[in-house]
């Protein structure tokens, strides 16, 4: 198993927990806390990406009732 620096959990209300943290080539993981061995990897810059895109408002639709 590759070990993965993981930041602390970024955590809504109750127990909804995201992990992030990078491995030693430097890739991106995104995970479930208390569920790291199941992660997504990508580059750090698709990690940018992502971030990016959230901040400007373009996963706002996925708010939405």
């Amino acid at each position: 198993m590759i070990h993965i620096n993981w930041e602390a959990p970024y955590c809504g209300e109750g127990n909804n927990c995201f992990r992030i943290g990078t491995d030693p080539q430097g890739n991106a993981c995104i995970a479930v806390a208390g569920q790291e061995g199941r992660c997504l990897t990508d580059t750090r810059e698709a990690l940018r990406t992502l971030i990016r895109d959230i901040r400007a408002g373009k996963a706002v639709h996925l708010l939405e009732n």
